[in-house]
C-alpha cells in the first residue's frame, strides 16, 4: 500500500487510536496489555500515539492480548485488503451493509471512533442468524 507522507502520518494515528479503543473496551491499562503482549509499555504508547508503525508479528501478540482477531488489525493497519465478496457486512449476514455506512458517514466521529464501532458491531453480528432466525 502506497500512502503519501502526511496520509501515511494520519494512517498510523488511526491505527494507533483503534489499538487504544479496543484497549479501553477490553478495560485494560497500556502496563496490563504490555504484560499480555509482551510488548514494552512504551513501545505500546508510541503506537498507539502514531508514533510507530508496528510489524505484523507485533500486531499478532496486540490482537492476542485483545481477544480480537488478527485479521482486524491487519485491516486496519494496511497490510491486507478486504475482497467485495468477504466484507464482513455481508458475511456477518447484516444485508446491506447500511449500518456501518452510516457509522463511517457521521461526521462527529473520528476514523478511530468509526474503526472501534464498526469493530464492535461486527463483533456482534458475527454469530447472529439471518434476519428473521432465532438465536
Amino acid at each position: 500500500m502506497v500512502v503519501p507522507g502526511g496520509a501515511w502520518e494520519d494512517h498510523r494515528r488511526a491505527l494507533g487510536g483503534f489499538i487504544r479503543s479496543q484497549r479501553k473496551l477490553a478495560r485494560l491499562s497500556l502496563r496490563q496489555l504490555s504484560a499480555l503482549s509482551n510488548i514494552s509499555n512504551p513501545y505500546l504508547s508510541q503506537i498507539e500515539r502514531g508514533l510507530h508503525e508496528p510489524s505484523v508479528r507485533v500486531l499478532h501478540a496486540i490482537a492476542e492480548a485483545l481477544d480480537i482477531s488478527a485479521e482486524t488489525l491487519l485491516l486496519q493497519a494496511g497490510l491486507v485488503r478486504e475482497h467485495a465478496g468477504d466484507a464482513p457486512a455481508e458475511a456477518a449476514g447484516s444485508g446491506d451493509g447500511s449500518t456501518e455506512r452510516a457509522i463511517r458517514a457521521d461526521p462527529r466521529l473520528s476514523d478511530a471512533q468509526k474503526e472501534a464501532l464498526i469493530s464492535v458491531y461486527r463483533s456482534y453480528t458475527a454469530g447472529s442468524p439471518a434476519p428473521g432466525g432465532a438465536r
